[in-house]
């Protein structure tokens, strides 16, 4: 069954999860935020396998990473040297 309800976010970017929503959500329960565009989802974190933590633990550093790409954070480097500097890391 689906439910609907409709909360807001405050100045501080808090959402109230309406009571009614969240029946078996505890204080303390870790859940996963997914934003994609206009849509945001929310699951809790104990029903998602180990290996999709690691997967979306993956794509937020890809992200971050193509992030710093897109601003100029990185270095440019020769095929003759890359060996070398991959010793220094």
């Amino acid at each position: 069954m689906v439910s609907i309800s409709l909360t807001r976010v405050s100045s501080k970017g808090q959402i109230v999860i309406p009571s009614d929503m969240r029946t078996d959500i505890n204080e303390g329960d870790e859940l996963i935020i997914i934003k994609d565009e206009d849509r945001i989802i929310l699951k809790k974190a104990e029903k998602i396998s180990e290996q999709m933590k690691e997967d979306i633990e993956f794509a937020r550093r890809t992200e971050n990473a193509l992030k710093r790409i897109e601003s100029g954070e990185f270095i440019s480097i020769d095929s003759d040297n890359l060996f070398e500097e991959m010793k220094k890391w």
